[in-house]
């Protein structure tokens, strides 16, 4: 039997060409997908804060008038994309709301509560200004501002009053025509406050109202009278003449109807509210007249509620109202009547 030896040995089977087939369809879609997810993280990321700035208060500046009514004033910032846009209010009781684009244009507002709904029409930063009665209450003699602000803001106090207590002490503090003007951060903050004790101005000489037909018959009258006196006195001795001339202008004078003074005003009056009384006051001092809008100048007050306070004076008799170059003239009435 024959015997084969067999050996054995190692071949080396590569491939001929030495060629490695891979698959590139994953690859060639992860290559196109990772650029769009990054763009998109990018775009994400930068309109984040974009998006966060919507409804930011720029800036808030408020007015406390003597009423206890406050003006708040403050510049929004508003998505110009979206068609509406909800502003918040600092109370439910709104009055005199106006909101404008940043080129002044009236935007209308539906007001909810203490919100306000604003069709911005593509504005981007939106003004809104009204007046509120929830920031102010009173108990005694001691008025209490309380506001939660969100952002720093400017505070323009009343005049002629003396602050008792405040939770938060102002960042900034200046007078503005008698006023106290506080830069206050945002947050919580109560003032306490109470009017001091007003002096009582003196009762100057009525100044003669230029316009007035009553003015130019009185004038004409005793200038009339004054020459008839004259010619009578004339025959007798010119020594007296002049003194009697003198005596009877003043005679005239003293007929002369002039406005209430303002203590007997008070004295009938006596229900008369402080704010009142210091419309009273003024109006004496200026001559026994005043344009509204220098009683709204003089004591910071908006136009309704500088109409009501001097309509209610109207209503106890103090004071008149004309019509004058367009504008309401307040007088202090000669005689002092009974209330409508």
């Amino acid at each position: 039997m024959n015997q084969q030896m067999v050996v054995p040995y190692w071949q080396d089977c590569s491939p001929e060409d030495g060629i490695l087939f891979v698959r590139t369809k994953g690859i060639l879609t992860t290559m196109v997908r990772a650029p769009l997810v990054a763009v998109g993280l990018i775009v994400m990321a930068i309109s984040m804060p974009i998006q966060s700035t919507f409804g930011t208060v720029r800036t808030l500046e408020l007015i406390v008038y003597p009423d206890g009514t406050t003006h708040v004033s403050s510049e929004i910032l508003a998505d110009p994309l979206e068609p509406d846009f909800a502003v918040n209010l600092f109370g439910p009781t709104i009055d005199n709301f106006v909101a404008q684009d940043e080129n002044g244009f009236l935007l209308s507002a539906n007001i909810e509560g203490d919100s306000a709904l604003v069709e911005t029409l593509g504005s981007s930063t939106i003004s809104v200004n009204y007046d509120i009665q929830d920031l102010v209450s009173k108990e005694g003699r001691i008025w209490s501002f309380k506001i939660d602000s969100p952002v720093e803001y400017s505070l323009l106090m009343p005049s002629n009053i003396v602050i008792v207590g405040m939770s938060s002490y102002p960042l900034n503090m200046q007078m503005i025509n008698e006023s106290s003007q506080l830069l206050l951060p945002s947050g919580p903050v109560e003032i306490n406050y109470f009017f001091g004790v007003s002096k009582t101005p003196q009762n100057p000489t009525p100044k003669p109202e230029q316009n007035s037909d009553n003015s130019i018959y009185f004038i004409g009258g005793g200038i009339a009278a004054a020459g008839a006196i004259a010619a009578v006195f004339m025959k007798r001795s010119k020594g007296t003449t002049a003194k009697k001339i003198t005596e009877t202008i003043v005679k005239q004078e003293q007929i002369t109807e002039k406005p209430l003074d303002i203590e007997t005003i008070f004295e009938l009056r006596p229900e008369l509210r402080d704010d009142d009384k210091q419309l009273v006051s003024f109006i004496s001092a200026n001559g026994g007249q005043a344009y509204e809008s220098e009683l709204r100048k003089k004591f910071l007050q908006p136009r309704t509620t500088m109409w009501r306070a001097v309509k209610r004076l109207e209503r106890y008799g103090i004071v008149e109202i004309d019509k004058k170059e367009l504008q309401n003239l307040v007088r202090l009435k000669k005689k002092l009547e009974d209330e409508n």
